[in-house]
């Protein structure tokens, strides 16, 4: 597949990595943008940590009423959540104007599960915005991120800032992102047996009662077992009507979550499955989708022998 893509110079779409080392490398290169922004009439979101918020309000006084701020610690913390439910939630909401927005989904707190589905959030943005009146600032602390993430950065952006100004990227390769980080899910951690349940059309039912008694004897509330419930059916009637009819559902706790998955003999082709938003008149699409919002980390490797998707969901 190729990786050019309509952020190619010309484009309405811009999706730049703003590379930063301190306090005032943030502000000089976010506070200018929101305001050039707000300047031309653009709606404007900043969707980025919450100390990183007060920074960019406390830096624009007065205009800051006029811009829409989003936690990404609480919105983005799924990173499968941000495109539909923070950016494209965003952009659709003001389809007659450009719109402006700087989107922090990787720092350095994120965990070892998180950061590969942040960076391929990062790559999937220039297929999920193509072609669309946008520009999407993506700041990156260099003081703290490792080399692999900063270098993650420069293939999933086409172009980026620093301190010596703005360039293209050389690197940028985000369908060869996607790609790389299809990988398999590492196995549960040394001494968890998963309780397992093979599920089928006629079992279905029994699938979601199975999730939902796990989730809460594994430390759930009510609220959040039925969440784990409703994901993993979405999943399950997924293999029944598209891979081949069958599939097994394993469920165990792990570092402070309880982590459900589901393997099939299905494949996943469109990358963008499950992070669009899907008009409530179209049928079907929203499985995946729904999935991404109840749930607070999903991880997904597909291959032309089947798919594992597994949903974690924190205590």
């Amino acid at each position: 597949m190729s990786d050019r893509s309509d952020t190619e110079p010309g484009s309405p779409f811009g999706h730049p990595a703003l590379f930063y080392r301190d306090d005032g490398e943030y502000l000089s290169g976010t506070v200018p943008f929101v305001r050039a922004g707000l300047d031309a009439g653009e709606p404007v979101a900043v969707a980025v940590p919450g100390p990183r918020l007060d920074a960019i309000r406390a830096g624009l006084g007065a205009a800051a009423a006029r811009v829409e701020w989003i936690d990404m610690t609480v919105a983005g913390r799924n990173p499968g959540r941000i495109i539909p439910g923070v950016l494209r939630a965003f952009a659709d909401r003001h389809r007659a104007a450009r719109v402006r927005i700087i989107g922090e989904p990787v720092w350095a707190g994120r965990s070892p599960d998180e950061y590969p589905a942040c960076v391929q959030h990062e790559a999937l943005i220039n297929l999920a915005f193509a072609g669309r009146n946008a520009t999407i600032l993506c700041p990156y602390d260099t003081s703290a991120l490792d080399a692999q993430a900063l270098a993650d950065a420069h293939a999933t952006h086409p172009t980026v800032i620093d301190r010596d100004g703005q360039r293209r990227s050389p690197h940028y390769a985000p369908h060869s992102v996607i790609e790389r980080y299809n990988r398999p899910l590492p196995d549960p951690p040394p001494g968890t047996t998963p309780d397992e349940f093979p599920y089928d059309v006629d079992t279905l039912p029994r699938m979601r009662e199975f999730a939902y008694a796990r989730g809460a004897a594994l430390g759930l509330d009510e609220r959040r077992a039925g969440d784990l419930e409703l994901a993993v059916n979405e999943l399950g009637a997924n293999s029944v009507v598209h891979a081949g009819g069958k599939g097994v559902l394993r469920i165990w706790p792990e570092d402070g979550h309880v982590v459900g998955e589901v393997r099939d003999d299905g494949r996943i082709t469109d990358p963008l499955v499950g992070r669009l938003p899907v008009d409530l008149s179209t049928d079907g699409g929203r499985g995946l989708l729904m999935v991404n919002h109840l749930t607070d980390l999903v991880r997904l490797h597909t291959t032309p022998e089947g798919t594992t998707i597994r949903v974690y969901m924190r205590l």
